[in-house]
């Protein structure tokens, strides 16, 4: 069932701390963040291991949800990315109070300007332009800096004629812009469409959570379009559709598998199969 809570977290495991037994005293020391556990199969996890397998549980295989930085580094080559626009930041168009303060708080805490990074690199040796969202940053939702640099980028893949991937995670267009986030859903869609009309690939990578106004215009919009495994995938919430039409929607509805026995999706690819998979569809494309 889609929750709202759910899709706010930052990822799908908890740390395992040091707890203290029933008379006050201490357990034995465990170095913070040694141990994880997923909250998906309730696995204890020992967390070199799961650095090792790419942030999934490999129990279960739950993919952890992990920032734009952590994705660039597993998807494009060492020393080969060149991040674009990487100093652009959000004003604040409509006068909403606590909204500076706010982003200024998010850019002390994550280290980013923004809730996407865009840039150019090699995905083994093949050339490409990509874009990722993160859901650290509002969620990822998408403001103006956001669709601006997505623009940007799609533009620059069509200037050079090279494909652009794009790896979606948000909860939707951001409120605090009002009409000027809502405007980025036709600003991307039409410069993905001039990309299109240049006969240049456009990939899209779904990752968890993509909803609401991504869903509704880039994100769906690839030629190939990729999630990774039980992914939630929407416009408005389960409930929502549900109160609206009346009517109980299928379990796992929403979810990526889902999609793609509907044919929304073209395939579900696990993250340490991504790379490989990104590679197969750029020299097939090439």
């Amino acid at each position: 069932m889609f929750e709202f809570k759910r899709i706010f977290k930052k990822s799908r495991y908890i740390e395992v701390k040091n707890l203290e037994d029933e008379d006050g005293e201490k357990k034995p020391n465990i170095p913070s963040g040694m141990w994880v556990k997923c909250e998906t199969c309730g696995k204890i996890l020992y967390s070199k291991d799961l650095e090792s397998s790419i942030m999934t549980c490999e129990n279960c295989r739950t993919h952890f949800r992990i920032g734009s930085r952590e994705r660039i580094n597993y998807t494009i080559d060492s020393e080969t990315f060149i991040e674009y626009d990487k100093d652009m930041i959000s004003g604040n168009p409509i006068e909403f109070e606590g909204y500076e303060d706010k982003l200024q708080d998010l850019r002390d805490k994550t280290l980013l300007n923004e809730a996407v990074i865009t840039g150019e690199g090699k995905i083994n040796g093949q050339d490409t332009v990509i874009a990722v969202m993160d859901s650290n940053f509002m969620m990822g939702s998408m403001g103006s800096v956001v669709g601006e640099k997505i623009t940007r980028a799609i533009e620059s893949a069509t200037e050079s004629k090279k494909p652009i991937i794009i790896f979606t995670a948000s909860g939707g267009a951001r409120m605090q812009e009002g009409i000027y986030s809502l405007m980025q859903m036709a600003k991307t869609s039409a410069a993905i469409a001039r990309h299109n009309e240049k006969g240049c690939l456009y990939v899209t990578v779904l990752t968890d959570p993509t909803t609401g106004g991504v869903t509704a215009s880039f994100a769906m919009l690839g030629d190939i379009i990729i999630a990774e495994p039980n992914a939630l995938i929407g416009f408005a919430g389960k409930r929502v559709i549900e109160q609206t039409i009346k009517q109980k929607l299928p379990d796992g509805f929403q979810r990526a598998e889902f999609l793609l026995q509907k044919g929304f999706i073209d395939m579900v690819v696990d993250r340490k199969a991504m790379k490989d998979t990104l590679t197969e569809i750029l020299k097939i494309h090439s």
